[in-house]
C-alpha cells in the first residue's frame, strides 16, 4: 500500500521501451473511453444532450485506441504488455466517476478538459522519445486530436445543446 502511495515500484517513464509505451497509449485511451462513457450514463437522467457529446467523445477514443492496436501489431505482434497509469512514476492519474459524483456538468466539462490536456501532453512526450517514424507520426497525429477534442466538444455541446 505504501509503496503505492509513495510510487515505490513504479517504472519512470523514461525508462519505457515503445513496446510498453504504446501498450500504456492503449490501455490509457480504453480508460478514457469508459470515463467518458460513465460520465454520459452520470448525466443521461438530468443532462441527456450532454451525454450525446460524451457518448461521442468516447467513440473517438475508441478510434484513438483502435489506431495504436493496429500499430503495435504491425510492430511488435499480437499480445500487448499490461501496463496502466498507475504502473508508471510520474505519470497522470484518471478518477473513476465513483469517486467523484455526484456528477455535475460542470465538474465533468472541467475534468474531460483536463483529461485531454494531459492526454496531449502524454503524446508530446511519448512522440519525443521514440525511433519508428510510423509510431511517432501515430503519436504526433494523437497529440493533435487530443488538443483539438476541446474544440470537437464545443462543437458537439452545439450540436446536441443549442444554446448552451
Amino acid at each position: 500500500m505504501l509503496s503505492r502511495v509513495f510510487g515505490f515500484g513504479r517504472r519512470p517513464f523514461e525508462s519505457l521501451s515503445e513496446q510498453e509505451i504504446l501498450a500504456l497509449a492503449i490501455s490509457s485511451e480504453e480508460d478514457d473511453g469508459r470515463i467518458y462513457r460513465a460520465y454520459a450514463d452520470g448525466l443521461t437522467e438530468n443532462f441527456p444532450q450532454s451525454a450525446k457529446v460524451f457518448e461521442e467523445m468516447a467513440e473517438e477514443e475508441d478510434g484513438h485506441r483502435d489506431a495504436l492496436i493496429e500499430l503495435f501489431r504491425k510492430r511488435f505482434g499480437e499480445r500487448i504488455p499490461l501496463i496502466r497509469r498507475e504502473h508508471v512514476k510520474g505519470y497522470y492519474e484518471r478518477k473513476p466517476d465513483w469517486l467523484v459524483r455526484p456528477l455535475g456538468i460542470e465538474h465533468v466539462r472541467s475534468h474531460a478538459e483536463a483529461m485531454e490536456r494531459q492526454a496531449y501532453l502524454f503524446y508530446v512526450e511519448a512522440a519525443k522519445r521514440t525511433a519508428d517514424a510510423s509510431t511517432r507520426k501515430l503519436l504526433d497525429d494523437l497529440a493533435v486530436a487530443e488538443l483539438g477534442h476541446e474544440t470537437l466538444a464545443q462543437r458537439l455541446e452545439q450540436k446536441h445543446v443549442p444554446g448552451a
